[in-house]
């Protein structure tokens, strides 16, 4: 009984301590774009890059999300139960700008969002928020770096 009642007490404690460690230990991703850098979250598998921004009330102006594709291709994103306007922002695999949908609006009409698509094909997407693209003036052949631990194969 008494270990039991040990285990009990000591459980919470235990969680809390490997949650903390989880989160210290999480890798900060980062791009830099026209002189601007961005913390960005990965979208590298199917399951990320379907879900994306969904769901999200903001993002703070110097994040976003990077989409990596396995290969360069003719892409096409929509905004569905996307709750906050952006720039979706299309690069190839040497990672030069090839295009860009700016002021994309959120879209709340299920599958009947429409899509946004590339106008060459990528390999990466980056979706920042919207009015980043005008702010940095962007135009297309511009690069996009990619901070460490982030694979550009």
């Amino acid at each position: 009984m008494r270990s039991s009642s040990l285990l009990r007490l000591l459980l919470p404690l235990l969680l809390l301590v490997s949650l903390s460690a989880c989160a210290s230990s999480g890798t900060r991703h980062w791009v830099e774009l026209a002189g601007t850098r961005y913390q960005v979250e990965l979208a590298t598998d199917d399951a990320s890059r379907a879900r994306g921004l969904m769901f999200r009330d903001q993002m703070a102006e110097d994040h976003g999300m990077l989409f990596i594709h396995d290969r360069q291709e003719l892409q096409a994103y929509w905004m569905k139960n996307t709750r906050i306007a952006l720039d979706i922002l299309y690069f190839d695999a040497e990672r030069k700008l090839v295009s860009q949908q700016r002021d994309v609006p959120p879209c709340s009409a299920g599958d009947r969002c429409p899509p946004y698509p590339s106008s060459g094909p990528a390999k990466y997407v980056l979706e920042l928020n919207a009015g980043q693209a005008q702010k940095l003036g962007l135009q297309d052949g511009a690069l996009l770096t990619f901070g460490p631990g982030i694979e550009s194969n």
